[in-house]
C-alpha cells in the first residue's frame, strides 16, 4: 500500500503566507502540515509515499528528499483530478489519496486501511460543527456526500447541506481492482471530455476528485465509507491557519 498526496497547487487563498512557499509546508506549531501527514502515515506502516507537486516543487523535494515526486508541471491550468494522474503509473496497486492541505490523526488513516471495499472515502459527520465561525470557507463549500444503504450516492460541493450526511475530507482508499476501476475510467472520460463540463467542474482538466468519484457511482460503481467525527482540519485560509495551530499545534 502506497500513498499518493496531491498537492501541485498554490494555495491563493492563504496568501501571503504561501508566496513562496507551498501550503503543505506551513508550520503549524513545530511541524509543517505534510510533517503532521507524513507521521499520521508512517505510524500507520506507510513509508511508500509518493509527492505530486506543482507550485515551489523543488522546495519539497529539497526538504523532504526521500519522498517519490511526480511533478505536474501544468498545475496552473488544471485542477485535483489531472493533478492525481500525473501519478497514474503509480497506481499500480492499492493506496490512499490525500490531499495536501488537510491534517488527520493516525487513527483516521487506520480506520481508513481496515476498508476491504474496493473504493472507500473518509467522510466527517460531524461536518458542520467545524464551520460555525468560519467565515472565510463556508460550508457551501464543503465536498459534502449523500449516503443511502451505507454507501455514498452523491457527492460534491452543490449538495444540499442539510441533506448532506457528512463532509467528504480528502483522504480515500482504492484497492488493486478500484485503482483499476479509477484508471480506466479516466482513460474513457478524459478523451471524451476534453474542453467539455463534467460534472460540475466547467471542463474535465478543471475537475474535482468529487466529479470523477460521482462518475464512478453513476456508472455503478459502489462507494464505500468510513465514518470520523472531528480528528482533522483542512487549512484553506488564513483562518483556517489559526483554527489549526490552535487544534493541532500542540
Amino acid at each position: 500500500m502506497k500513498a499518493i498526496i496531491i498537492g501541485a497547487g498554490r494555495g491563493n487563498r492563504l496568501m501571503p503566507l504561501t508566496d513562496g512557499l507551498p501550503k503543505c509546508m506551513l508550520e503549524i506549531g513545530s511541524k509543517t502540515v505534510l510533517d503532521s501527514m507524513l507521521e499520521a502515515l508512517r505510524v500507520s506502516g506507510m513509508d511508500d509515499v509518493v509527492f505530486i507537486g506543482g507550485y515551489q516543487i523543488e522546495k519539497i523535494k529539497n526538504e523532504y528528499p526521500y519522498l517519490k515526486f511526480c511533478h505536474n508541471t501544468d498545475w496552473q491550468n488544471n485542477n485535483i483530478l489531472t493533478s492525481l494522474f500525473y501519478a497514474e503509473e503509480e497506481m499500480d496497486g492499492a493506496f490512499l489519496a490525500s490531499y495536501s492541505d488537510i491534517i488527520y490523526r493516525r487513527d483516521v488513516v487506520e480506520r481508513l486501511l481496515q476498508s476491504k471495499a474496493d473504493i472507500t472515502l473518509v467522510v466527517d459527520t460531524d461536518w458542520r460543527r467545524r464551520y460555525c465561525g468560519r467565515l472565510l470557507h463556508p460550508e457551501s463549500q464543503a465536498e459534502k456526500v449523500i449516503v443511502k444503504d451505507d454507501k455514498v450516492v452523491q457527492i460534491g460541493k452543490h449538495l444540499n447541506s442539510d441533506e448532506a450526511y457528512g463532509e467528504f475530507i480528502g483522504l480515500a482508499k482504492f484497492s488493486k481492482r478500484g485503482a483499476e476501476i479509477l484508471k480506466t475510467t479516466y482513460d474513457e472520460v478524459v478523451d471524451k471530455y476534453q474542453d467539455q463540463s463534467f460534472h460540475q467542474a466547467a471542463s474535465i482538466q478543471k475537475a474535482y476528485l468529487t466529479d470523477m468519484i460521482q462518475e464512478l457511482i453513476d456508472r455503478g460503481h459502489a462507494i464505500h465509507k468510513v465514518d470520523i467525527n472531528g480528528d482533522w482540519i483542512e487549512i484553506d485560509t488564513e483562518e483556517d491557519f489559526e483554527r489549526a495551530i490552535k487544534e493541532f499545534g500542540a
